[in-house]
C-alpha cells in the first residue's frame, strides 16, 4: 500500500513538473544578439513588411507611426486589443531590451515571463531572422512615443488562463517553413509571406484550438468577425498572372478593375511601400504554390 502511494505521488510529481515545463514561457537570452547592430533604415522596410502600424497605430490618429494601440479584434476566443508598442518608457515598450523585444516577437513571451495571446502573430514572426528583429527594434526607437494606456482584452474562461498557452505553443508554434523554396526569388517571397507579412494568419483556416491548418495553407478561411470569408490565395482560386499579383500589391487594383477592400486596404498600404522586387517575390511565391 505504501509502495503504491509512493508510486502515485511520484507519477503526480512527474505530471506536475512536465506540466510546468510545457507551460513555461521561453525567453531569448541577450547573448543571442551580442554583436548584432540594428540598422534603423533597414528596419523601416521590416516594419512596413510586417504590418506593425496596421494593428498598433492608434485608431484615433492619422499618424501611422504613433503606435499607441487600441485597435480591437473580435475572435471566437474573445475580443483582443492591440497594445501600445511605442517607445514610451512607461506606457509603451521603451524600457525593454532588444532580447525582451525579440522574445515577444519570436516567442510570444513578455518581459515578465508570461505568454502573449497568439492574436499577436508570433507564430509567423518566429521565422524572422535575428538581423531583421534587431533592425526592426532600431527603427522603432526612432518613432514617437505615446502615453496611451493599454485597453484590456475581453477574454473569458478558460481562454484567460495564460498558462495554457504554453501547451498551445507546443502544438502550433512551428519554426520550420510551410513550403519549399526552389529559387532565390521564391525564397524571398516565402520569407515575406510566411514570416514578415504573416499572410497565413488570415488566409489559412484554423482548427478548434485556433492553430493554423497547414494542410490547407492559404486556402481561405472564415472571417474571425463572423462576417464573410477571407479568400484563398491558392492556385485553385488565384488564377492571376504574377505581374497582376504584383500590380495589385502596389495599387490595390485587380485585373477585373475591382479594388481591395476590408483589411486588405491596410495590407496594400504596406506592400505598396515595398520595393518592386519584394512585390514580385511575393507574386512568385504564390504562383509557385501550384507547382
Amino acid at each position: 500500500m505504501l509502495r503504491t502511494l509512493i508510486v502515485l505521488l511520484g507519477l503526480g510529481l512527474v505530471v506536475l513538473i512536465t506540466g510546468l515545463w510545457v507551460t513555461r514561457a521561453v525567453s531569448i537570452p541577450s547573448e543571442r544578439f551580442a554583436g548584432i547592430e540594428g540598422d534603423a533604415v533597414r528596419g523601416e522596410r521590416v516594419f512596413t513588411a510586417s504590418g506593425c502600424a496596421s494593428c498598433h497605430a492608434a485608431p484615433d490618429s492619422d499618424d501611422k507611426t504613433l503606435l499607441g494601440g487600441g485597435k480591437t479584434f473580435k475572435t471566437a476566443f474573445g475580443t483582443f486589443a492591440a497594445p501600445n508598442i511605442s517607445p514610451d518608457p512607461e506606457a509603451g515598450i521603451g524600457g525593454w531590451t532588444l532580447a525582451e523585444f525579440a522574445s515577444a516577437v519570436m516567442e510570444g513571451t513578455s518581459p515578465e515571463g508570461s505568454h502573449y495571446y497568439p492574436v499577436f502573430p508570433y507564430s509567423s514572426y518566429v521565422r524572422m531572422s535575428d538581423a531583421d528583429v534587431a533592425d526592426l527594434w532600431a527603427h522603432m526607437q526612432t518613432l514617437p512615443g505615446s502615453d496611451r494606456a493599454n485597453t484590456p482584452h475581453e477574454v473569458g474562461f478558460p481562454f484567460n488562463v495564460r498558462e495554457s498557452l504554453g501547451g498551445w505553443k507546443l502544438l502550433f508554434l512551428k519554426r520550420e517553413w510551410v513550403t519549399e523554396a526552389m529559387t532565390p526569388e521564391v525564397e524571398r517571397g516565402r520569407y515575406l509571406v510566411e514570416a514578415l507579412g504573416h499572410c497565413g494568419e488570415c488566409h489559412t483556416p484554423r482548427n478548434a484550438l485556433g492553430g493554423l491548418d497547414r494542410a490547407e495553407w492559404l486556402a481561405g478561411a472564415p472571417n474571425p468577425t463572423g462576417s464573410g470569408r477571407i479568400p484563398s490565395l491558392g492556385p485553385d482560386a488565384l488564377d492571376w498572372i504574377a505581374s497582376d499579383i504584383a500590380y495589385y500589391l502596389e495599387t490595390g487594383f485587380t485585373p477585373d478593375f475591382d479594388t481591395a477592400g476590408g483589411e486588405m486596404v491596410s495590407v496594400i498600404e504596406n506592400t505598396s511601400k515595398l520595393p518592386p522586387e519584394d512585390r514580385a517575390a511575393i507574386a512568385a511565391y504564390l504562383k509557385a504554390l501550384g507547382e
